[in-house]
């Protein structure tokens, strides 16, 4: 199958409509970052493309109440230098920042970072830590989806872009203090693609952690959250010793990552869990106290 018509639709019911249209043989794209190397290797096959990056809509990133909303077309790069989001979210900036080169965050967006499912991916990550939502167009209305639940396998989304559109990310400010991070480890800063990256956010009451989210990755098919190392922190005093230590063994123990002649072997992996999960958490919390004291 050849690409035989490329559509710049300007609303998201008009993309809706050509995705109706072509039933199962046009593809959603926006930086095409990923999507453009697919086609041409033979790994996915569309008759038509369907731009989605001149729909004003998908192209916004606002601060509501307590919600921060992207749109799924907004850039890395806007991401990365928006004041908003690095004042309240800096591990999601801090991703951002990494994604491949300043050409590559130009055009790459965090919608198609999300769709193509890799399970590394540096804005994905924090997202996952930050309990984020996503709000996708369906031929039958919108639904709303948590983002870690939107991953299959290695390369493989629950949102169909040949029926689907992914309209925007939902991230909800917390109410008590809060602290996130993002760490990472890769062969060389820029241009590479981590070997391990670890995400987290922290919330605390009364000098205590009342929630805790963690998200590891690629020590599985699909973004990892240990559970066992969530669990630990909560109720633990923000100023006790060793809680960060304590938590990334737990999330060391609980990770399964297999031998990788890219990225290294189980056991490799597994310490670099330890170390990048005890360095976020760390961070986490300097920035929760820091913030306390300015207060």
């Amino acid at each position: 199958m050849k690409v035989e018509n490329y559509l710049i639709p300007k609303t998201t019911q008009e993309a809706i409509g050509y995705l109706r249209q072509y039933s199962g043989e046009a593809k959603i794209i926006a930086g095409g970052t990923d999507l453009m190397l697919w086609l041409k290797e033979g790994k996915v096959q569309a008759k038509a493309l369907i731009d989605v990056t001149e729909i004003d809509d998908l192209r916004h990133i606002t601060f509501t109440g307590d919600k921060l909303i992207i749109g799924a077309a907004v850039t890395h790069a806007e991401i990365a230098a928006n004041k908003d989001i690095q004042e309240n979210f800096s591990s999601l900036s801090d991703g951002c920042r990494y994604v491949g080169s300043p050409q590559i965050r130009n055009i790459g967006t965090v919608g198609g970072n999300i769709v193509s499912a890799q399970p590394a991916a540096d804005s994905v990550i924090p997202l996952i830590a930050l309990g984020a939502r996503c709000e996708i167009l369906t031929q039958d209305g919108i639904k709303e989806v948590l983002l870690e639940e939107l991953h299959e396998g290695v390369g493989k989304s629950k949102i169909d872009s040949t029926k689907e559109i992914l309209l925007r990310i939902i991230v909800t400010k917390p109410e008590r203090k809060y602290g996130t991070a993002l760490t990472r480890f890769a062969a060389r800063e820029a241009l590479a693609l981590p070997m391990a990256n670890a995400a987290v956010k922290l919330e605390v009451e009364n000098g205590k952690i009342k929630d805790a989210r963690i998200a590891i990755a690629p020590v599985a098919k699909t973004p990892f959250r240990p559970k066992s190392a969530e669990e630990y922190l909560v109720g633990k005093d923000i100023n006790e010793s060793d809680i960060a230590k304590a938590a990334a063994k737990l999330a060391s123990q609980e990770a399964n990552p297999r031998d990788s002649l890219l990225r290294g072997s189980s056991k490799y992996r597994k310490a670099l869990v330890e170390d990048l999960v005890n360095k976020a958490l760390d961070i986490a919390v300097t920035n929760i106290l820091q913030d306390v004291e300015v207060q």
